[in-house]
């Protein structure tokens, strides 16, 4: 199950005490066991956001959610915990990709990744480096046949040979924000 987003098969990684710890944070959050949608923005602090930035709010929760069903149940958020923590950069990059590929058809194109690096220049603030800058970058190093969709291995191999370029996506689609988010505690009244 766990192998949807490219972390390992089971959740050994996070020892019995920090499962204790996320367990008792994600029930006191969302006592009914599922968080849906509205629950994962409330979480996590998230209103009034721009549509390009709830776009890309939707696809993270969308792809936490393994089985499709609408909800981030326990399971999945811890699996989504290992990964972001613990995950090796080749099970992070499977993620990434599959958070850009947002129509799911196992490619990459300039749209889908403008318009994620945009939705999450919104969420995070802008960079040095605008979207469409990013993105003509990201193609221009890694679409090796230029036909202007990357594969899910012209995109691992790519970002992996190319260092600056695994730190700039490495920085801006890291999660670890969110999960501090969660873990102290902060949430907002609405």
């Amino acid at each position: 199950m766990f192998d949807a987003m490219g972390a390992s098969g089971s959740a050994d990684d996070i020892n019995a005490m920090e499962i204790h710890h996320w367990y008792t944070k994600f029930m006191k959050e969302c006592p009914s066991g599922q968080l849906c949608l509205h629950e994962f923005k409330h979480v996590l602090d998230l209103h009034g956001l721009t549509p390009e930035a709830n776009s890309y709010v939707e696809q993270v929760f969308h792809t936490f959610d393994m089985n499709k069903d609408g909800f981030i149940d326990f399971l999945e958020f811890i699996a989504a915990i290992n990964l972001v923590i613990r995950g090796k950069i080749d099970q992070k990059l499977k993620w990434y990709f599959k958070l850009y590929d947002a129509d799911g058809n196992g490619c990459i194109d300039k749209k889908e990744l403008l318009s994620i690096f945009t939705a999450i220049q919104a969420i995070n603030g802008h960079t040095n480096m605008s979207a469409e800058e990013f993105t003509n970058m990201i193609f221009q190093k890694i679409d090796v046949n230029n036909d202007g969709e990357l594969t899910l291995e012209e995109f691992i191999s790519g970002v992996e040979r190319d260092e600056d370029l695994m730190e700039l996506i490495t920085k801006s689609f890291d999660l670890s924000n969110v999960l501090k988010v969660i873990q102290s505690g902060r949430r907002h009244s609405i």
